[in-house]
């Protein structure tokens, strides 16, 4: 792609995490740009997951953000009588 859209297709640029500056055009004919989309970097290490989350800014362009990561526990913090 070289990041010109014609009639109808959507311009759509990705902020933060590994996705970050990357212009992509998504022919209208693929519809709507979906709301989320995951990315996954697959490594020597463990798998790393972004979500991007879309903010329309108008009808043909729109910026998909990066989700702030969101620590889990891999332990049970409950605390024992």
């Amino acid at each position: 792609m070289d990041g010109t859209a014609s009639n109808g297709d959507a311009v759509l640029l990705f902020v933060g995490g590994p996705l970050d500056g990357r212009v992509e055009v998504r022919p209208a004919e693929q519809g709507a740009p979906l709301p989320t989309i995951t990315h996954v970097h697959l490594h020597d290490g463990p798998k790393v997951v972004h979500r991007y989350d879309l903010e329309p800014l108008t009808d043909e362009a729109a910026v998909y953000t990066v989700r702030p990561r969101v620590r889990r526990n891999t332990r049970d913090d409950a605390v024992a009588d």
